[in-house]
C-alpha cells in the first residue's frame, strides 16, 4: 500500500505570534490571573502568555489547589481561566465554589470539546467567557482583553 500526502503550498508568510500581539493596541493587562488546568504544559503556555501581556500569574493544577489560592487572594485575582476536565475536581465543581466566595468572579472556561457543549451547564450561572483548546496567544489575549 501506497499513501501519497499532497500539501498546498502558500508564499505567504504565516503570522508570528510575536507579530499579532503588536497588533493589540498597544494594550498592557494588568492584576492577577489564575490560571488552572492539569496539563502541565497548558498551565506553563498560558502563564506565559498572561505574563507577557502584562498580568501577574497564578497557578493550580486542579480545582482544589485553584479553590486553596482562590480563598487566600480572591480579592486580587481579576479573572480566572479554568479548565473544564480535571481529576479531584473538575472546573464545573470548581467554578460553583470560586462563585461562592466571590458571587461576581470573572471565570473564562477552557476546554477541548466545542463551546456549545462544554457550556451547557453553566447557561445563565455567569460564566464571563469560553475558549476553546488549543489556542493560539492571540486569541487568549484578546478573550482575556474582552472580559476585562
Amino acid at each position: 500500500t501506497t499513501v501519497k500526502a499532497l500539501f498546498p503550498v502558500s508564499e505567504a508568510a504565516e503570522p508570528t505570534d510575536q507579530r499579532m500581539m503588536g497588533q493589540m493596541d498597544g494594550w498592557t493587562g494588568s492584576g492577577k490571573v489564575l490560571v488552572v488546568d492539569d496539563e502541565d504544559t497548558v498551565r506553563i503556555l498560558g502563564k506565559r502568555i498572561l505574563e507577557k501581556a502584562g498580568f501577574e500569574v497564578l497557578l493550580a493544577s486542579d480545582g482544589c489547589e485553584a479553590l486553596e489560592i482562590y480563598r487566600r487572594d480572591g480579592d486580587n485575582i481579576s479573572l480566572v481561566l479554568l479548565d473544564m476536565t480535571m481529576p479531584q475536581m473538575d472546573g464545573e465543581e470548581a467554578f460553583r465554589e470560586i462563585r461562592k466566595i466571590r458571587n461576581d468572579a470573572r471565570v473564562i472556561l477552557s476546554s477541548g470539546y466545542n463551546e456549545q457543549d462544554a457550556t451547557s451547564n453553566f447557561a445563565g450561572k455567569g460564566l464571563a467567557g469560553f475558549i476553546q483548546k488549543p489556542y493560539r496567544p492571540i486569541d487568549l489575549v484578546k478573550k482575556v482583553r474582552e472580559i476585562l
